[in-house]
């Protein structure tokens, strides 16, 4: 009987330590994922020298969670470029894929961590529409990821059971067939969410408010790189709505944040939609990190100089999870709050409250050192701070003092 009980105690002790184990914060030592709180990752950037890992973000918040109501480009969306281009994967021909890689997840969790810009390359192949990553327009068995219907019923399924959400998807167009991208979309179910043409401005207007576009359950829009699509089928040609800056290298010098040949100049106002790259020519996982931290965001705020101060609606890069603090995630929030209310980031914007209005940022504690590289564990200026060892401290008096008790019991 006494050992019967003695075991209860020890059980309900491990409830209890379970119950208030607290978990890890940004920027906090871990050694797993599962250690850190949601919308982290636990992550290290050797690139930067950090080889200690700590929680690292990889979900920006909803661009409406603090001020809704406004027109579509008003908001800043994270955007996955080649999202298709997934490590680990194989061609659905069979063949050996020797097609480079830019992301490390399914299109499914891409949207469930808040992604909502979706670059694809759509070619002709086996008679049906697919996603590759070729050269000169041609795909090829070992170019070829898999057929495009695939992915847009990931987008269609997501849109489906998210009522309030909101997805772009950017093609990189080699289409040729007569109606192929119309059919391939109907097929998939997303045509009867898409915004139609006739609400896209052309001349530097606000586009629809995304409670309007919610409402009338228009919540896809599409572009695509070939100009006569959008007589012919109805997808509206990239360049007619956005201004982007060059990908790749030459779109990652600093100081300088150069058009894209195709588009329009950055300063050109009669475009209402800012597109900015920031990605390597060749992707490159272990830079990554390095990349999407500070540099982003400084280039964020070259690119907003060169296009007459405005800040970006869709901000693109390979391996958005991969970052040594805030990455991708934090330059959103900071572009969504300098949008939506005026304030430096998003987390800072008081919910609906007049434009400029700004909670005062939190005071930061001390960071802790990391083993194996500097210090990298302070939290970023635009994430709140938290006081996590004052926290952890009570809690396990806590705990302590309930498992004192249920001993004795």
């Amino acid at each position: 009987m006494e050992g019967s009980k003695c075991f209860l105690n020890l059980m309900i002790i491990a409830l209890y330590l379970s119950y208030f184990v607290q978990s890890l914060e940004i920027g906090e030592t871990c050694s797993t994922s599962s250690q850190c709180d949601a919308g982290l990752s636990c992550q290290s950037c050797p690139a930067n020298g950090n080889t200690g890992s700590t929680c690292t973000r990889i979900q920006p918040l909803n661009p409406t969670s603090k001020v809704n109501g406004l027109p579509f480009n008003q908001y800043s969306w994270l955007t996955t470029h080649n999202s298709y281009a997934i490590t680990g994967v194989n061609s659905a021909t069979g063949s050996l894929l020797l097609s480079p890689r830019n992301q490390e997840d399914s299109i499914t969790n891409q949207l469930k961590n808040g992604v909502r810009g979706i670059m694809l390359d759509t070619y002709d192949f086996q008679n049906d529409v697919w996603l590759c990553h070729s050269t000169g327009g041609t795909c090829f068995n070992f170019t070829a990821f898999q057929p495009a219907i695939n992915v847009l019923k990931e987008i269609n399924d997501f849109l489906e059971s998210n009522l309030s959400e909101i997805v772009t998807i950017i093609l990189e167009d080699y289409v040729k067939a007569p109606n192929g991208l119309t059919k391939v979309f109907d097929a998939s179910g997303l045509s009867k969410f898409q915004l139609p043409l006739s609400r896209m401005p052309k001349n530097g207007e606000d586009w629809p408010t995304v409670d309007d576009m919610v409402k009338q359950n228009q919540r896809l829009v599409v572009f695509t790189s070939k100009k006569d699509k959008e007589a012919s089928e109805g997808f509206a040609y990239q360049w007619n709505y956005m201004v982007e800056n060059q990908y790749g290298d030459d779109g990652m010098k600093e100081g300088s944040c150069p058009s894209r040949s195709e588009s329009s100049s950055l300063d050109e106002k009669t475009r209402s939609l800012v597109f900015q790259n920031y990605f390597t020519s060749n992707p490159n996982s272990t830079q990554a990190c390095a990349d999407n931290s500070s540099p982003l965001i400084s280039m964020m705020r070259t690119c907003h100089e060169a296009a007459r101060l405005r800040w970006p609606n869709f901000i693109a890069v390979d391996f958005y999870q991969k970052s040594d603090g805030g990455g991708a995630a934090e330059a959103v929030d900071e572009a969504n709050g300098r949008l939506t209310c005026g304030c430096d980031s998003l987390i800072y914007c008081k919910t609906n409250a007049p434009f400029g209005t700004c909670d005062a940022p939190p005071p930061k504690s001390a960071p802790s050192p990391v083993a194996g590289g500097k210090d990298s564990s302070q939290k970023p200026s635009n994430f709140p701070a938290g006081n996590a060892d004052s926290t952890t401290i009570g809690l396990s008096s806590l705990v302590m003092i309930s498992a004192a008790s249920l001993l004795m019991w």
